[in-house]
């Protein structure tokens, strides 16, 4: 995880007073390694490692002054790591570093070191984040998948990150992955503590645990529970857009996800079995949102008119269709209503595939790796991939599209729009990860067979059965002259 940094882990920093020329002498203990260096001035630096369980490294720290006067330790760093990316097909945005404090969990990434203005006009660059806080208890770098946090016994009083350029690919290298990063970089970060004036014989401890492993959320979750802290935020179920409601349902589907697996399902088919029963479950409420937009769409001519009608005040227009709406028992809600219920769950899903790294070498049909796009040969000359999952997505929903009644009130350029919407939504996950569009591509079929089921039951209830058809009243007789009995 640390191959390309410029500084190992655990290295201490914060001048010649503290640093010297980095050399140890190691030693095996009873429990591991003990590392030790004497500087000029009398200071000496001791790292004692201790392998634990889950992927968890304890480190005991020792500034001690073994000389004949005192020793001013200024403001000093113990490096926790480069969060960098591990291949070249590595997402850029993914990378960041999380942290601790009593401020709460914070994170900075990609785009607070960009500082671009709106997310998009270029900005002044940023090169390191530097901020006081208050009881730092943690801090970690990590890229999509991975992650090195430092625990510290006694927080820390900042963090601090760096940007860091990483050695750019070959052009054989970029040739072969078209989806590289041209110019790769890494954070940098570090845990800074106060100073101190070590009199003769004193000694400065710091104790730590280093986490260096898979963002595992269950790993996590146990350490999170073991150390007190909250250190499987570094997931980043709960930051971000929607916080804890999205993640609420992104620990859930992972959690499910791994459930299913463990009956020796394979990933793949437990993220269709998923996509199930979130269709079952919103079943009902799709098939009442089909019924009411196409009772909408029936009930367009009249609404018209009453919008022609009532067009000189607004408000009394406004009464007017409501009133309507309310005799004719529809709810302009009720086409939106699922969907809006369902973005929660999609956002959660989308959140969970971005980080599990259960997915990262799933297979599924040409697909060899579920946490990336499912490339399947590059075109020459242009270097354009071609993923056919996100294809296959955009077709199910442009299918899907067509099926859908149109909404009341919708001119033929918006009709044209939403049509055509799917085209977007192609590019903009075209790259995406081949477990998020076979979620949604699986989700597209199961609510086109919804709504050609709907439409099947709703034209069998409108046709009336042969028996009702032939049980029409007689048409009575003509009335003829009346003939007198003689």
């Amino acid at each position: 995880l640390n191959a390309a940094a410029s500084q190992p882990i655990l290295a201490l920093r914060g001048g010649g007073a503290i640093e010297g020329d980095d050399i140890y002498a190691l030693a095996a203990t009873a429990t591991g390694i003990r590392a030790e260096k004497r500087l000029s001035n009398g200071l000496h630096v001791i790292k004692e490692f201790t392998v634990t369980s889950n992927y968890l490294l304890r480190v005991t720290t020792s500034l001690a002054n073994r000389g004949a006067a005192p020793i001013a330790v200024p403001e000093h760093e113990w490096v926790v790591g480069l969060g960098a990316p591990i291949s070249l097909e590595d997402e850029s945005t993914l990378l960041g570093v999380y942290w601790q404090s009593d401020a709460g969990i914070e994170h900075v990434d990609v785009g607070w070191f960009d500082n671009r203005a709106l997310g998009c006009f270029p900005g002044t660059p940023r090169v390191h984040y530097s901020a006081g806080h208050t009881n730092v208890q943690w801090a970690a770098t990590h890229n999509q998948f991975f992650a090195l946090a430092l625990i510290p016994d006694t927080p820390a009083a900042r963090v601090l990150a760096t940007r860091t350029n990483l050695p750019p690919p070959t052009p054989a290298q970029l040739a072969a992955s078209p989806s590289a990063h041209p110019r790769p970089f890494g954070f940098q970060t570090s845990l800074s503590f106060t100073g101190a004036i070590l009199a003769p014989g004193q000694v400065l401890d710091r104790a730590f645990h280093l986490y260096a492993g898979p963002k595992e959320y269950n790993t996590l979750a146990r350490i999170s529970t073991q150390l007190k802290t909250n250190l499987d935020s570094v997931m980043g179920f709960d930051t971000g857009f929607g916080g804890s409601v999205f993640g609420f349902f992104a620990k859930l589907l992972l959690l499910s996800m791994n459930g299913l697996h463990s009956w020796n399902m394979p990933y793949a088919i437990t993220i269709i079995v998923i996509t199930v029963i979130i269709k079952l479950l919103f079943w009902p409420l799709t098939t009442a949102s089909t019924r009411s937009m196409k009772r909408m769409a029936a009930l367009q001519p009249q609404m018209k008119a009453l919008q022609e009608k009532y067009k000189d005040d607004p408000a009394k227009m406004n009464r007017k269709l409501m009133e309507f709406m309310k005799e004719n028992k529809v709810n302009p809600m009720g086409g939106c209503l699922p969907m809006l219920l369902q973005i929660p769950v999609f956002i959660g899903f989308f959140t969970m595939v971005r980080s599990a790294i259960e997915l990262r070498g799933a297979q599924f049909l040409w697909a060899c790796d579920l946490s990336r796009s499912d490339t399947i040969f590059v075109i020459p000359g242009v270097n354009i991939p071609v993923n056919p999952m996100p294809l296959l997505m955009g077709a199910t929903m442009i299918w899907q599209a067509r099926l859908t009644p149109v909404a009341p009130g919708m001119d033929p350029v918006q009709q044209k729009i939403m049509k055509y919407m799917p085209l977007i939504f192609i590019v903009f996950l075209y790259n995406y990860s081949a477990g998020l569009t076979l979620y949604w591509t699986v989700q597209n079929l199961l609510t086109i067979a919804q709504m050609k089921l709907t439409r099947t039951q709703d034209a069998a209830a409108d046709t009336p059965t042969p028996a009702a058809a032939s049980a029409k009243p007689a048409k009575p007789a003509a009335p003829g002259p009346s003939r007198k009995k003689k």
